[in-house]
This record gives structure tokens, sequence and C-alpha cells, in this order.
């Protein structure tokens, strides 16, 4: 029997620092966006470039080590898990929104202090 599995793999640059949070019982969460881009040739052979957003959220000493070593430009790989949030706003509209937590954060850029 096959088991069913929730992994997500990305490979992209911060759009910002991470944002870490303390929760009531000491936990810490940290969030950041993470851009990944595709390029491809469209039907009348023009280079085109697909840039997604994505969610990410760390939780533990990995939010730490994020908050700590992760600046916005940065690139990581992240390994993960895929979760969906559903809230409904003040005017009671529904809404849901993707998330990716984080398993694993890969820093695939340059040394700290550079642009990568």
């Amino acid at each position: 029997m096959n088991t069913l599995r929730n992994n997500v793999k990305l490979i992209g640059h911060l759009g910002h620092d991470p944002e870490l949070r303390t929760l009531e019982k000491g936990n810490k969460v940290a969030s950041f966006s993470l851009a990944t881009s595709d390029v491809y040739t469209d039907k009348e052979g023009n280079r085109k470039e697909q840039t997604e957003w994505h969610n990410i959220v760390a939780w533990g000493n990995l939010a730490e080590t994020c908050e700590k070593y992760l600046k916005k430009g940065k690139e990581v790989a992240i390994d993960g898990r895929l979760t969906y949030k559903n809230w409904e706003d003040k005017s009671g509209v529904k809404h849901t929104s993707a998330e990716i937590i984080a398993s694993e954060v890969l820093f695939v850029g340059g040394k700290p202090g550079n642009k990568n």
C-alpha cells in the first residue's frame, strides 16, 4: 500500500526579511514570502518569465535560524508541506490562502553579506 505524502520543494528568493513572533506559550514562528520563477517561450516565440509568490512559515529553532540568517533577496531551498488557512473578514467574506510549513531551509546563495 502506498502512503500519500504532502511534500513541497521550492527554490526561490525571499520577498522580505522573515518576521519572527513569539506566541503565548513561548513557541517561535517566522513567516516570509518566497518568489519562484519559471521561464518559458510563448506561442509567438517570445521568452516569458512567470513569478509565483509563496507564503512560508517556520516553527521553533528553524524559525529563529531563518530570522537570524535570512534577508530579503536571499536564495533558499525550502522543503515542507502545503497547508491551507480559511478565515472570514470583518465583512463576512470567506478567504483561503496557501502556506508552506517549512521542515528544512537550505541556504543556496552566497556567503552572508553578499547580495545573493
